[in-house]
């Protein structure tokens, strides 16, 4: 029988997904916030590693989440003794990942010492927020034990005294993955989630160090080498003023196992290749960290780091999803491709602008973080965990469903990218949470929609190369969702979420816009901006028929490119 050639086969019926992609080099929006935030240097020194990270996103490391994803962690309580030694197994391609965050890129320590991808200097916070953005696009479970090591070396460098600094520092900035102390952040108890101040965990001292005694209901990379913990020291007072940071190692000093135990690992939704478990406090030995009576305050910077790393990861999340979209669209069917059917493009844009934002909005995050901007990190910070992870929902189910039934089976990464979206409402504070924290005490206790608001019209006013009524408006929206925050913040909380959501969709049309006129960068963002301002922050009757000429348009050139200068983008701005 003759052989058939592949060359002579019909095309395949199943569109491929985006494994083997390069991530960086399809990713023009990523390339040209890098060259607006970094200086020339260094944005030149590290394009080759960001080149390098998303051939990896969509190739190696692409391959090696999916296996880490089917095959979880192991909780093993003892050793072949009968001693009570618990261990968790990792599969081989756990480690391998391990080994290109922690030791090929050094994630964890990029921002806090010089040396790092042949740097002189730590990267600023845009830099390694970049990084944790193209990793994301191929695994989120392992972001969360480098996320929560960086974070932890921030607490203890800030607070900790010079002594446990020597002993902790050392370990936990090198690049030898073998060696190295990963940390993390053991805080949930039964009786205190989002209720921090009802934490049960005791401290009682012991010389020149505390023993810890309680149960830790949700603890994310469960055998870390080294966890922060809030405890209650003996005779402290009820609430969140009698609370403790402490530094707690797995391993005592003298090498042998600390008095605590991993009860189980948790069976969870998403995140699988990342140990979550239950932890048994039994007289542990810790360390405590900066004052005895400001314990949840220094953790919450540990907090807001974190969530600013969950906007760069829900972030990621959506770009991989938005490229998922798009490759499926080509799939024909009634004779033509998904893409060229009218409510399969809008569907798409749909993905679009919600990862756009988030995008945006991270940077200009990371950016205030880098610049020491307090006020204006203090409200961004919860702006972008709050709605960037409610919108990576949203756009994974999208993704999902632009792939058909297919994307509903673990084949695809679609049903991956839905299960791990979902957590993003939970570490680091529920959408709620986030919102009061925006609304009562960003904006009502600190005032901070004042300096963001000021950034804003700043960024407006740089941006002038765009036509006036568009500026205008875009100027508006800021200053009515400022005005309802104010509003909110003196009294009714149910409103809260709306108006938090009012902020991030003013703000980050703002920045879209903004960037869209920087020099080199693709004038197609102001597009994305009018987008947000048309559809999130422009009151409309839903039932009253609308003229769509101009997204039909502005449409075309986003999903069919390439780059537009602002000549090509300006007719459509309105």
């Amino acid at each position: 029988m003759n052989e058939i050639s592949k060359e002579a086969l019909p095309p395949a019926p199943i569109p491929p997904d985006c494994a083997g992609q390069d991530f960086h080099a399809t990713d023009r929006a990523l390339r040209d916030l890098l060259a607006i935030y970094l200086p020339r240097d260094l944005h030149d020194a590290l394009e080759p590693h960001y080149a390098r990270l998303g051939r990896l996103a969509g190739g190696r490391l692409d391959e090696l989440a999916r296996i880490a994803d089917r095959h979880g962690p192991v909780l093993h309580t003892r050793d072949r003794y009968g001693n009570d030694e618990d261990w968790i197994e990792y599969h081989p391609a756990y480690r391998e990942m391990e080994q290109i965050a922690f030791g090929d890129f050094q994630f964890h320590a990029m921002a806090h010492r010089a040396g790092v991808l042949g740097q002189s200097a730590p990267l600023p916070a845009v830099a390694k927020y970049a990084f944790q953005y193209l990793f994301t696009q191929a695994e989120f479970g392992l972001m969360c034990p480098v996320s929560m090591t960086d974070t932890s070396i921030h607490l203890i460098r800030k607070f900790a005294s010079p002594e446990l600094r020597d002993y902790l520092l050392p370990k936990m900035l090198s690049a030898d993955v073998a060696t190295m102390w990963k940390g993390a952040q053991f805080m949930t108890e039964r009786a205190g989630g989002s209720d921090v101040g009802a934490i049960e965990s005791v401290a009682v001292p012991d010389g020149d160090r505390w023993l810890l005694t309680g149960n830790k209901w949700f603890n994310s990379h469960a055998d870390a080498d080294v966890a922060l913990t809030l405890a209650r020291p003996v005779g402290a007072p009820a609430g969140t003023r009698g609370l403790a940071l402490f530094a707690l190692p797995k391993r005592r000093r003298d090498g042998s196992r600390n008095a605590y135990r991993i009860v189980r690992l948790k069976d969870k939704l998403g995140t699988r290749s990342m140990a979550s478990g239950e932890i048994d406090l039994l007289g542990a030995e810790a360390y405590l960290v900066g004052a005895p009576d400001a314990g949840l305050k220094q953790m919450m910077e540990q907090v807001n780091r974190s969530r600013l790393s969950h906007g760069a990861r829900a972030a990621g999340m959506m770009r991989r999803c938005v490229t998922e979209a798009l490759a499926a669209a080509e799939r024909r069917a009634f004779g033509r491709a998904l893409i060229d059917f009218p409510l399969m493009r809008r569907q798409i844009l749909k993905l679009m602008v919600p990862a756009a934002q988030a995008l945006s909005m991270t940077f200009a995050t990371a950016d205030a973080l880098d610049r020491g901007a307090t006020a204006e990190l203090r409200i961004l910070t919860g702006l972008v965990k709050l709605r960037a992870c409610r919108d990576n929902i949203a756009v994974a189910t999208g993704a999902m469903e632009a792939r058909g039934g297919n994307g509903y089976i673990e084949d695809y990464v679609t049903a991956r990218l839905i299960r791990d979206a979902q957590v993003g409402l939970l570490w680091e504070g529920t959408s709620n949470i986030n919102a009061l924290d925006v609304i009562g005490r960003a904006v009502g206790k600190l005032g901070a929609q004042a300096a963001l608001g000021a950034l804003l019209h700043t960024r407006l006013e740089a941006a002038a190369a765009l036509p006036a009524p568009f500026l205008n408006r875009l100027g508006a929206a800021w200053d009515r969702a400022a005005a309802l925050a104010e509003r909110v913040a003196g009294g009714d909380e149910t409103l809260a979420r709306t108006a938090a959501t009012g902020l991030y969709n003013a703000a980050s049309a703002i920045l879209l816009a903004w960037e869209a006129t920087r020099p080199g960068a693709d004038g197609r963002r102001a597009l994305l901006a009018r987008f947000v301002l048309e559809h999130r922050l422009t009151p409309r009757d839903p039932l009253a028929p609308e003229d769509a000429s101009w997204e039909r348009a502005a449409g075309g050139l986003l999903l069919e490119g390439p780059a537009q200068g602002l000549e090509g983008v300006a007719p459509l701005l309105g």
